[in-house]
């Protein structure tokens, strides 16, 4: 299993901080959920790892990239990031936001279903429900789009690429801090299911509960092929 590492938005490297006077500006708060995702542990498949975070969103930012791996493919790939503002922000009803692209590319039957979109926004209401997860102020969109090619390139095949763009505002606990790590997990089963695998066993993964990460989520058979060069 792959552990998250990264960097605050500041600078400061690491959840341990700095002696300097930006490091002491980190919020307890804050690093406590950044710790939490730098430390989790994640299922088999997928490659994270840090990447610069936004710095006008929010005024501490931490940003992860992941990828669902098999072979040489990528099957699909996502980013997730963290914000906080300590003073609280009237559109979150909170102090945490977590922001998320990810995309794959789907069979063009499967990109042809009208109901694909709604689907796959149950795939992420689903997965954070899945873990018992409380959250507020859900919004996003789901798009897809095709590709032909022409010339050169008329020898490969069309394709399509959904694309979910989610945020929402997780349930602060004791002290403030979200449980970011239960949310890391539940994000990496999105990126699962939109790249068309099952579902994890229940417990085999930390911070599965009991009903098993495919409850109440809808499955499309979709598969992706290799990634053209």
């Amino acid at each position: 299993m792959a552990a998250a590492q990264g960097q605050f938005s500041d600078h400061s490297n690491g959840a341990e901080g700095t002696d300097s006077a930006e490091g002491d500006s980190v919020p307890p708060a804050f690093r406590q959920a950044v710790e939490a995702l730098r430390t989790a542990r994640l299922r088999p498949g997928i490659e994270i790892d840090p990447t610069p975070p936004p710095k006008r969103l929010a005024p501490h930012a931490y940003a992860l990239e992941a990828a669902v791996v098999e072979g040489e493919d990528d099957l699909a790939d996502g980013r997730l990031v963290l914000l906080h503002d300590p003073a609280g922000h009237d559109t979150w009803q909170g102090t945490f936001r977590l922001v998320t692209l990810v995309r794959a590319e789907l069979e063009p039957e499967m990109a042809a279903d009208p109901l694909l979109p709604e689907v796959c926004w149950s795939w992420l209401t689903g997965a954070l429900e899945a873990r018992g997860l409380s959250y507020g102020e859900a919004s996003g969109t789901v798009t897809r789009a095709g590709s032909h090619y022409f010339g050169g390139l008329a020898e490969r095949g069309p394709t399509t690429q959904i694309e979910i763009r989610a945020s929402w505002t997780p349930r602060e606990g004791r002290g403030g801090v979200p449980d970011s790590a239960a949310h890391l997990a539940a994000w990496c089963d999105l990126l699962c299911q939109i790249a068309g695998l099952p579902p994890a066993a229940p417990g085999a993964v930390p911070g599965a509960g009991d009903s098993g990460t495919g409850a109440g989520v809808v499955s499309l058979p979709q598969r992706r092929g290799p990634q053209a060069p």
